[in-house]
């Protein structure tokens, strides 16, 4: 059984070669795995924001949390900051799948923007609220712990604008007939909305299940992420394979 039968079942055209397709979308989808690799590596190994630092401790030990990992969390934050345009690319990517759907542009539109808007509160904030934390060790412990919260808050808890982007990827693949994407991946992605509603309990608790580093509003969401995003690569790769090379361009 191969690949694309495994993920769309038996309703679908024999599996292309793994080079098959057109070159541009290829070298697009090259970026979108390296890209979610480096930003793995800068956020979970070098920035320490993934798993997330404690909100209930006091700016004292805010402080010197920032001070014990400053080194790696300014190679992680440089990292981030030099690569963050990949996002745009990969959510173009994916938007232009979208766009082969029959369900329509305006949803692919959608998905596009809710996800660039969501770039800054979910990505940009955090690198320079924490950034900032470390970038001066002698600041104000109360200033600190401003930069520390209001990072950690906007990075988890940003949720509507990503919510909009997995509603509209979401009923796009309800509603297409084209078979771009399996109907059970609009499910995993229904899955992505109701992890970031959940979200939004964080700025209620600095303790517990409904914090920003939660069993329920983080660890849940990050296992429906993980699943979400190795799924989207697969099938990006096989969609990217099945198109014809002579296919006109999308507009």
């Amino acid at each position: 059984m191969n690949v694309a039968t495994l993920l769309y079942g038996n309703d679908i055209e024999p599996q292309a070669p793994p080079d098959a397709g057109k070159p541009d979308v290829r070298l697009v989808w090259w970026i979108f795995v390296v890209f979610y690799g480096l930003m793995g590596l800068g956020v979970c190994m070098l920035g320490r924001i993934t798993p997330p630092p404690r909100p209930d401790v006091g700016p004292e030990q805010m402080q010197a949390w920032f001070a014990q990992h400053a080194t790696s969390m300014h190679i992680g934050f440089v990292l981030l900051l030099a690569i963050t345009g990949g996002a745009a690319i990969s959510n173009g990517l994916v938007g232009y799948h979208m766009l082969r759907m029959s369900s329509g542009s305006v949803l692919a539109y959608g998905y596009i923007g809710g996800m660039a808007v969501g770039a800054v509160p979910g990505f940009q904030m955090v690198i320079l609220c924490y950034s900032l934390g470390v970038f001066r060790p002698e600041r104000d412990p109360e200033l600190v712990r401003f930069f520390y919260d209001l990072g950690m808050l906007s990075y988890n808890g940003s949720l509507g604008c990503f919510t909009a982007a997995y509603f509209c990827l979401a009923i796009a693949i309800f509603y297409d007939k084209n078979n771009i994407f399996p109907k059970w991946f609009a499910y995993v992605t229904v899955w992505q909305i109701v992890t970031e509603v959940i979200a939004s309990q964080m700025w209620l608790f600095d303790s517990g299940a409904f914090a920003w580093n939660g069993i329920i509003t983080f660890y849940i969401a990050v296992v429906v992420f993980c699943v979400w995003l190795g799924a989207l690569i697969v099938f990006l790769q096989v969609i990217g394979a099945r198109e014809p090379v002579d296919s006109a361009p999308i507009v």
